[in-house]
């Protein structure tokens, strides 16, 4: 069953447009890729689905329209959305984020299990519960912006460049990790990653942007099959 649907989107940021006619879906359970150059529209299809961005055609999640909802109405239907740059409050410590994350739920016992999942999922940030995020190092601040989005409990996460800025391997943990989130959880996923590799660990299916309009959409083993993926994005 599709979980989110986009039909023919637009967006843009004053006169100019970024997004001509982006479609895509993602199923419940399930966990898409978008893959793309700088400039190729992936951090604004994100934006336009969290209604951070001015956009046209059509937007359904769970089976409502959702195009042109405020930012904080879209994140109650159950999207969560990791930014670029991930996003955590820097003056709060660790446990603090979490909790923020979380402030929108009424089931207030399961909080605490679920801090203590996040803390096993990302046995760092147990060591560092008491620190500011500020103080966290950029591997530490992307798991700490995943555990805070997986504290709101999402029907969908939206996870941005989760490896930018990131050496290889504290790149290879995070994914790890949140590849065991989605299969404990079962929360759907959209992903934007400029590293294929990493991105075909966690997908099962990727739509590539060029200027703002899908040019090629497959499962992940066939687009890893592809000569021009293998020469774009996976250094073959």
């Amino acid at each position: 069953m599709t979980l989110l649907e986009l039909d023919s989107v637009t967006a843009s940021y004053g006169p100019v447009q970024v997004l001509d006619g982006v479609s895509l879906t993602v199923p419940e359970n399930g966990s898409v890729g978008i893959l793309g150059a700088n400039g190729a529209g992936k951090t604004t299809t994100l934006r336009a689905i969290s209604g951070t961005v001015r956009t046209g055609g059509r937007i359904r999640f769970a089976g409502r329209d959702i195009r042109g909802r405020r930012p904080d109405q879209v994140a109650a239907l159950g999207i969560a959305h990791v930014p670029e740059g991930r996003g955590t409050l820097s003056q709060l410590s660790v446990r603090e984020n979490l909790l923020v994350g979380a402030y929108m739920r009424k089931d207030r016992k399961q909080i605490s299990a679920d801090i203590d999942y996040c803390l096993d999922l990302f046995p760092q940030l147990r060591e560092r519960i008491g620190s500011r995020a500020a103080a966290l190092s950029g591997g530490e601040q992307q798991m700490l912006a995943v555990g805070r989005a997986f504290m709101a409990k999402p029907k969908l996460l939206l996870l941005d460049e989760a490896s930018l800025g990131l050496a290889p391997g504290t790149a290879k943990t995070v994914y790890e990790a949140i590849r065991r989130l989605r299969i404990e959880s079962g929360i759907a996923m959209l992903v934007v990653e400029q590293n294929a590799n990493l991105a075909f660990t966690l997908v099962d299916t990727a739509t590539v942007l060029e200027t703002g309009r899908n040019v090629l959409t497959g499962t992940s083993a066939e687009l890893k099959g592809m000569d021009e993926i293998r020469r774009a994005y996976l250094g073959g």
